[in-house]
């Protein structure tokens, strides 16, 4: 008669809830990118919470703003774009003014499909830099819903924005670059500031330095790399793409 040998349980903690990662997200990140690590890659409900509050923003400007309103001031706060306007006939301008506000009003009603190619696509290159420069072992999927929980903080602006709309934002100032106080660009004026200066200030996001602190914990927790390997990744792309940004409006300007 063989003896069986008895195999020990391993006990296997339950995963947390989507609720429970969007919370620890916020008040201890590292609880939610280790059980993405663990498996648990659903990324719909950061999603849906940005989508929601961005459609809140949405209206608020819609109905406090106005889509003309938003069009003129981003044209009239490019000196270049002004001039051109100024110079074409009165019907032409209407048309190249309808052009610019639907196509802005049009862009953020469709900005949750935006969202999902930008993640997907930047998700791409991340899981590429951490795994093949930082020899990283992340999985695509668990880079995605990373970076879904990393962008989170993108509500506090959004929120942001809609309180100081409905609080009596005087319309023929609103900026839809700098709609919230939450970024250096945000407090100046960008008729009197360089434009590449402008750029570079409007960058300095408190919201998106927090996402980016985010991010690289997570990605540095799902590819099993050192903490200083995610921040590297992250922040060296974001310093490359602030920077051709920051040279494009120095051309431009």
């Amino acid at each position: 008669m063989n003896d069986q040998v008895v195999q020990p349980v391993t006990e296997v903690s339950p995963g947390l809830t989507q609720w429970q990662r969007v919370a620890d997200t916020f008040t201890s990140p590292s609880k939610t990118f280790q059980d993405i690590k663990r498996g648990n890659k659903s990324w719909w409900m950061p999603f849906l919470i940005m989508v929601l509050i961005g459609y809140m923003l949405f209206a608020a400007i819609t109905i406090k703003i106005g889509w003309g309103q938003v069009a003129a001031n981003a044209i009239h706060l490019n000196a270049k774009s002004e001039e051109r306007m100024n110079q074409q006939p009165p019907e032409q301008r209407a048309n190249a003014m309808k052009i610019t506000q639907y196509s802005m009003q049009g862009g953020f009603a469709a900005s949750p499909l935006l969202v999902l190619a930008f993640v997907a696509l930047a998700s791409l290159v991340l899981w590429g830099t951490i795994n093949f420069v930082f020899g990283g072992k992340a999985q695509y999927g668990s880079v995605f819903a990373v970076w879904m929980y990393a962008a989170l903080p993108g509500i506090v602006k959004s929120l942001l924005g809609t309180i100081v709309i409905f609080a009596g934002a005087a319309p023929e100032s609103f900026n839809l670059e700098n709609f919230a106080p939450t970024s250096v660009g945000a407090f100046l004026n960008p008729l009197e500031t360089n434009a590449a200066l402008y750029k570079l200030a409007s960058a300095l996001d408190f919201t998106t330095i927090w996402s980016m602190v985010l991010l690289g914990i997570g990605i540095s927790i799902v590819a099993g790399v050192k903490r200083s390997s995610g921040y590297t990744a992250v922040f060296g792309w974001w310093a490359l793409i602030t920077l051709a940004s920051v040279g494009w409006a120095l051309a431009m300007g």
